[in-house]
């Protein structure tokens, strides 16, 4: 599915991958054969707002399906593409990355869209599987959008540093028909885009996309790092709010919006926090539990012993 003439360029393609910057990534324009990429069109998935459930629970401006073989018949066959040896090795040969593995499961790919009001914060994404015990290594984005203008937003970008926005260097992609970008997954490969912000007369459009995730069961240890989740930072102030600046009505509101955003992750961030500190504690008695009644249990006398497995028990409801 992937057109002949990409294939034929696989060592120059690697060549401006390796060399790009602010991180490793390469844009490919008429990625995929014609009538591949306009079936992937024909045949994408309604919105559905049960598939466009946030990091909150609740229903968002994003829907994404990542069950293709059960969107319809070339999905399908799309899907064991995917999958299949000559893609990944193609792709390999691209990136330079060996050895690449596809996820049957495609957690958090598959087909992508945006409706208008949606942006997604620059963010680096989580770095392991630890179900399968294997590294994230690429992104695969794969857009199908025939209509689009980049003063619509929802152009894909890459950011050297969002966290310092006065040093931050950006290269933007518009999300145009059949256009491929791909690039690495690691500590510093920040990306996101700008909020959709469509005309009044083209609200019943939205942005379209297939997002494809790959993986290595190694990487370079340089890259290796304890195991995360997706690592978001919000915006800047716009460049317009400046000293000296009276404030308009759209200002405060787009200030206070960008506050309450902040907020809430910041809430977010927190119960994640209480989360995971609420499982290690409970892991750890549960380990010390084991510990004594395997080992404990043979040396102490009668009456701690029977203190200790009444504190054990009370520590583990």
């Amino acid at each position: 599915m992937i057109r002949k003439q990409i294939t034929e360029q696989k060592l120059t393609l690697c060549a401006e991958f390796q060399n790009a910057r602010p991180f490793r990534h390469i844009c490919i324009d008429n990625f995929l054969d014609q009538d591949a990429a306009e079936s992937l069109l024909r045949d994408f998935p309604k919105f559905n707002p049960s598939k466009a459930m946030n990091e909150f629970g609740k229903a968002g401006r994003k829907a994404v399906h990542t069950d293709l073989a059960q969107i319809s018949t070339f999905y399908k066959s799309f899907y064991q593409y995917l999958s299949s040896e000559s893609f990944l090795t193609l792709v390999s040969e691209i990136t330079g990355i060996p050895d690449l593995l596809f996820d049957p499961e495609m957690f958090g790919g598959g087909t992508h869209e945006n409706l208008h009001g949606q942006g997604l914060y620059p963010h680096v994404d989580f770095n392991y599987d630890l179900d399968c015990e294997r590294h994230r290594r690429l992104n695969l984005l794969l857009y199908l959008n025939k209509e689009w203008h980049d003063e619509w937003g929802g152009v894909i970008e890459l950011h050297s540093n969002p966290r310092k926005p006065e040093d931050d260097r950006v290269i933007g992609f518009s999300p145009i028909f059949n256009r491929a970008v791909i690039f690495e997954t690691n500590e510093y490969s920040w990306h996101g885009f700008r909020q959709i912000q469509l005309p009044a007369d083209k609200q019943h459009l939205s942005r379209k996309c297939v997002s494809l995730y790959l993986y290595t069961k190694a990487r370079p240890a340089d890259e290796i790092v304890p195991p995360h989740g997706t690592f978001y930072v919000m915006d800047p102030l716009p460049a317009h709010i400046q000293p000296g600046r009276t404030l308009s009505a759209a200002d405060v509101d787009q200030i206070q919006n960008a506050l309450k955003s902040r907020d809430v992750w910041i809430e977010y961030y927190q119960k994640l926090e209480m989360r995971d500190n609420g499982t290690i504690q409970s892991l750890k008695a549960a380990l010390e539990r084991n510990a004594f009644l395997q080992f404990g249990a043979r040396v102490l006398p009668a009456p701690v012993k029977e203190k200790l497995k009444k504190l054990f028990a009370s520590r583990s409801h």
